[in-house]
């Protein structure tokens, strides 16, 4: 009898605890929904004044675009130009900008190209002096090749040219003048500022005889041989000439040439 009697409170304490257990349970939903209905309200709310700011701040910009729009054309009439010639205007401003940037990019290129071309000059330059420093170190040695001649006055030897060639040696060495000449047999003739007259000649034995007029006397070489210097004083400071005959052709002919110091006077130059 006693178990039978428990068997029923057994059942009337779960049946309790179950019921206990799901008004907890309805309790704590309910609790949940409430939580979660004003949380979404919160941001209804929120959202709702979001939106009300967009829909404010879309008609602020579009008062603002329109008082803009109102400004430009008030400047513009201002101005007395139109929409048009504004954008026309500013169209040719940045056209102008990019001709001016064109154009330093192509000065800068033809900058380039000078400083290439003047660098390329310079080598040439550089080539052309190292050539002139050879042609002179040539010269001196071919004039020191030169022949040294005692004169017929001079105690002193002269440097003497023996045809053309040396003669053009001996005037870049740039010390004398120097006046090349031919003359036949019988012919006076000046040369510089004197005058020659060739008395005779022996081709076979290279002599001649040369007759040299200056400041009013006569000078005479007699049987003198090819290359040899010839000297004479002449000139208010009585310089010392020097004339050298190359060479004496069949002919009755001879060539040379008349040196004279710098200081020495010089021809007139015919007009």
């Amino acid at each position: 009898m006693s178990d039978i009697e428990e068997a029923p409170r057994t059942y009337s304490g779960a049946l309790l605890a179950a019921i206990a257990i799901a008004l907890l349970a309805a309790v704590g939903s309910l609790i949940w929904c409430f939580t979660l209905t004003s949380k979404l309200s919160t941001a209804q709310a929120e959202l709702a004044d979001a939106k009300q700011q967009d829909t404010q701040m879309a008609a602020d910009l579009r008062e603002t675009d329109a008082r803009l729009k109102v400004a430009t054309e008030e400047l513009g009439k201002s101005v007395g130009l139109t929409q048009k010639e504004l954008d026309q205007r500013a169209q040719a401003i940045v056209e102008r900008e990019e001709a001016d940037e064109n154009a330093e990019k192509q000065t800068a290129q033809q900058v380039n190209g000078i400083s290439t071309d003047l660098s390329n000059v310079k080598t040439d330059v550089g080539g052309v002096k190292t050539d002139l420093t050879k042609t002179q170190g040539d010269l001196a040695n071919t004039i020191n090749d030169l022949q040294s001649v005692k004169g017929d006055l001079s105690s002193t030897n002269s440097v003497i040219a023996r045809n053309h060639d040396e003669l053009v040696l001996l005037e870049h060495k740039g010390d004398r003048n120097f006046y090349e000449f031919t003359l036949d047999k019988g012919q006076r003739k000046p040369v510089g500022t004197v005058s020659l007259e060739l008395r005779k000649t022996d081709a076979r034995h290279s002599k001649f005889t040369l007759d040299i007029f200056a400041d009013d006397k006569v000078y005479e070489k007699k049987d003198r041989n090819v290359n040899e210097p010839l000297q004479f004083y002449s000139g208010k400071d009585q310089a010392l000439y020097e004339i050298v005959v190359n060479n004496i052709n069949s002919r009755n002919e001879i060539t040379g040439y008349l040196s004279t110091p710098k200081s020495a006077p010089v021809p007139p130059t015919v007009q």
